[in-house]
């Protein structure tokens, strides 16, 4: 079973943002970048599943569609276990093209099980899980929050209004995972960094596909308004903040 997990470079979660060029791009100048969060779990929950002897997974793929600065990353991702990564060699662009070139990667290879974070935290679109789905004609699972193999089939159980659900998914489908799907991230070890650099990291062309999205500015959001503090004894002036400034009331 060969199971291929769609990470985002993204840029860490406390950098600053900003942009130039009149606010129509992002500055990445002294940006230190990262495996997408929800894309790093997703590694994570694989890796246990293929040291598990009990599961039939032999292989562990990595992807991602970005320039060769996007290399680094990837080369976490084989620190961290994964047995090799291809990059297509092309900017992210929106939601729609980087689906696009990973379904070409896909239908090059012979994957069971295809993973992607719900959604990077730089953009937030939580769009390409599906539009792969959809691209490939296979079925996807969204919400996941846990993740087993029984008798072949992957058992998982997703978040749903209420309470969760339980599904088995013959393969090969897409799953779009969510926090829980591991407790915490896997942190590569001295040994698998030096093994990374050894790992096979093949670098793919971009393929014809029209993006839909077109960016035209990018704006801040407005400040944050400064935090008054009031006295204990002043509830009055709280209620009256609350319903007339905050209007949470």
């Amino acid at each position: 079973m060969r199971i291929l997990v769609c990470i985002s470079n993204v840029p860490d979660t406390t950098t600053k943002v900003k942009f130039s060029n009149d606010n129509t791009a992002f500055d990445d100048s002294g940006v230190q970048w990262i495996i997408n969060p929800w894309d790093e779990l997703a590694l994570t929950r694989t890796m246990e599943l293929k040291e598990d002897a009990s599961n039939p997974v032999s292989n562990v793929t990595v992807v991602t569609v970005g320039p060769a600065g996007a290399e680094p990353t990837l080369r976490k991702a084989l620190a961290i276990g994964a047995d090799d990564a291809i990059r297509v060699d092309a900017e992210s662009g929106d939601a729609h093209f980087v689906a696009a070139q990973l379904a070409s990667v896909v239908n090059d290879g012979e994957y069971d099980m295809i993973f992607c974070g719900i959604e990077s935290s730089d953009y937030n679109g939580s769009a390409v899980g599906g539009m792969l789905s959809e691209m490939l004609d296979i079925p996807s699972v969204s919400a996941v929050s846990s993740l087993r193999i029984e008798n072949g089939e992957a058992v998982i159980t997703r978040d749903i209004d209420g309470g969760k659900e339980e599904v088995s998914v013959p393969t090969p489908f897409v799953g779009v995972v969510q926090k829980g799907i591991a407790k915490e991230p896997r942190i590569a070890a001295m040994r698998g960094i030096m093994m990374a650099r050894k790992k096979p990291l093949q670098v793919v062309p971009a393929i014809e596909a029209e993006p839909l999205i077109h960016y035209q500015e990018y704006v801040m959001p407005e400040p944050k308004a400064p935090c008054k503090m009031i006295e204990a004894d002043q509830v009055k002036e709280l209620v009256n903040l609350l319903q007339n400034e905050a209007k949470v009331l």
